[in-house]
């Protein structure tokens, strides 16, 4: 019988030493493993949980602004390469430090391609769902985004930077869009404020 419970307890624990680092903090905040190239924050950028929308920014900014418009964006017109981890212009490194910064471009395909979406409303905040091939998951608010001082879309449709300058390289970024019926990524205009939910390899 002592064998049995020896066995048994030495199963158990090559399960526990071989178990995945799915969930986990570092530098203080929180990520999900949803089995692909990178692992996602749990929260937004300003936000301290999955169902806050947090800060806006625009495009190549650290800093939240009252107005989002041309006259005041700071990348609008130069031509620029992809500033992921960059803390002068990559707001998830600046903001969080360290080795948080916005997804790619093909992150963000990557998490659009390998994950069940499923719209929903957790904690009365409505969003996505995004359930990775290992059955993890995080939620993503619909925030909307900021044009001049208002904000537009909140609750119905998501607004999320990537790192990537896309189409006119000298005035638009890649942007994951979403509402209730469809997913996708595109081009967008650097001085509009969207949210950013920060990656970590």
């Amino acid at each position: 019988m002592k064998k049995i419970y020896l066995m048994m307890a030495l199963v158990c624990m090559m399960m526990v030493s071989c178990a995945p680092d799915e969930t986990g903090l570092h530098q203080g905040r929180e990520y999900v493993d949803l089995g692909l190239s990178v692992k996602w924050a749990t929260c937004n950028v300003g936000a301290a949980s999955a169902e806050e929308y947090g800060y806006y920014f625009a495009w190549g900014e650290t800093d939240v602004k009252e107005r989002y418009d041309k006259e005041n964006c700071l990348t609008l017109g130069k031509t620029m390469n992809d500033i992921a981890g960059s803390a002068e212009f990559d707001a998830a490194t600046a903001n969080w430090g360290g080795d948080w910064r916005m997804p790619t471009e093909a992150e963000m395909k990557e998490l659009l391609e390998e994950c069940k979406w499923k719209w929903t409303k957790q904690d009365g905040v409505k969003g996505y769902k995004v359930t990775g091939p290992n059955k993890n998951s995080i939620f993503l608010p619909a925030a909307g985004y900021r044009v001049s001082i208002a904000n537009m879309g909140p609750g119905t449709g998501g607004y999320y930077w990537c790192s990537t300058p896309s189409g006119n390289e000298n005035s638009e970024a890649c942007q994951l869009m979403f509402d209730p019926h469809t997913q996708y990524t595109r081009g967008f205009l650097r001085d509009h404020g969207n949210t950013i939910r920060p990656v970590l390899e």
